[in-house]
């Protein structure tokens, strides 16, 4: 499990990201780079880094189902992911 602060931090980077979102495209459709500038660093979406909702992993992220891969099996094994079952050939 990934320290709570790295979680917490990347929560409040999301926060920002979706609060400043709709000035962000404003100004760089105008071309005001200098305001654009002045926002917090950590409104910028490039700073964002994908991680598992449950344990708050950061590596072997899976997009399509928010969650790392070690937890994905977990649950998975555990019937909890509806429509996916265990490959058999």
């Amino acid at each position: 499990m990934a320290r709570k602060a790295l979680i917490a931090r990347e929560a409040k980077r999301q926060r920002l990201v979706n609060k400043y979102a709709k000035l962000r495209k404003q100004l760089k459709a105008e071309g005001r780079w200098e305001e654009l500038d002045k926002l917090p660093k950590n409104s910028c979406p490039v700073r964002l880094h994908n991680r598992c909702q449950l344990t708050g992993r950061p590596k072997g992220y899976m997009r399509k189902f928010g969650v790392n891969r070690v937890t994905f099996r977990e649950l998975a094994l555990e019937g909890k992911i509806p429509g996916l079952t265990k490959a058999s050939w």
